[in-house]
């Protein structure tokens, strides 16, 4: 009994062939985990306090940081990118410093070190869950002969993880310490996602990407990703759609996992 993923017209369902593709890859934050309020709670720690001890200087915005902005600059995207962005958009310039800089710099990369801290805090006083629904799919697929895999931004992919209790749950997992290492480009470039194809041993073409971000699901479509399905947890089908998502559902629960008779009768 063969498999195949494809998308319905219906954008509430996702369906699942395996004629089409051969491996289904997954963002950990707001996918597999509860994780994405965490780091987004964490940005506007940072930037509130930032922008509310900067002296506020021509043409700067200091105004909170909103959903929107955590949307748009910063989701999805390594640390250093987005504080760059975020902080660009509102006008404010900043040295880049270096990879090393510590908390205490006013740096892109010290900055980005601050919001580290502000999540492993954050993560530390958390009871991370895994959405049952996204883990079930996940079983369903590998019991259909279907390649898994996991990717992430975060440098803390392995300790969110091991919190969720799914230290094992995916064979192949390229997160930030991975990128790093390779000298990947982060979100919304693919290398990421094409490593972890890679490592999986599927081509692009016939791998479907398991997102939440506009800016991995730009990344899949860049990267020439066979089906691209967007998860909508907060309202942002639309940015999804724009993106590039080829499909966007409510919850993983709506992806479904079918034979070619099912398909066919």
């Amino acid at each position: 009994m063969s498999l195949s993923v494809t998308a319905q017209t219906d954008a509430s369902v996702a369906r699942i062939r395996r004629s089409v593709i051969e491996a289904v890859i997954f963002d950990l934050d707001g996918v597999v985990t509860d994780t994405a309020e965490l780091h987004a709670q964490a940005w506007a720690q940072l930037f509130d306090s930032y922008l509310a001890s900067r002296p506020l200087r021509p043409g700067e915005d200091h105004s909170p940081f909103t959903p929107a902005d955590y949307a748009e600059f910063v989701d999805g995207k390594p640390r250093h990118a987005g504080v760059a962005d975020f902080l660009t958009a509102r006008g404010i310039t900043v040295s880049m410093g270096a990879a090393g800089d510590g908390t205490d710099q006013e740096t892109v990369y010290g900055l980005g070190r601050r919001k580290d801290e502000l999540f492993l805090a954050l993560l530390a006083s958390a009871q991370v869950t895994a959405y049952p629904s996204t883990v079930g799919l996940v079983g369903m697929l590998q019991r259909a002969g279907l390649k898994t895999g996991l990717f992430s931004a975060s440098r803390n992919c392995r300790t969110v993880l091991h919190a969720a209790g799914l230290g094992s749950l995916f064979p192949v997992t390229v997160d930030g310490v991975t990128a790093v290492q390779l000298g990947l480009k982060g979100k919304p470039d693919p290398a990421v996602l094409l490593e972890t194809a890679e490592r999986l041993g599927c081509p692009a073409a016939r791998t479907s990407v398991v997102e939440d971000s506009a800016a991995g699901v730009i990344a899949a479509r860049r990267g020439g990703f066979g089906l691209i399905i967007g998860i909508d947890r907060s309202g942002s089908n639309e940015r999804l759609r724009h993106a590039g998502a080829d499909v966007v559902v409510s919850d993983a629960a709506y992806i479904r996992v079918e034979s070619e008779e099912t398909s066919n009768g």
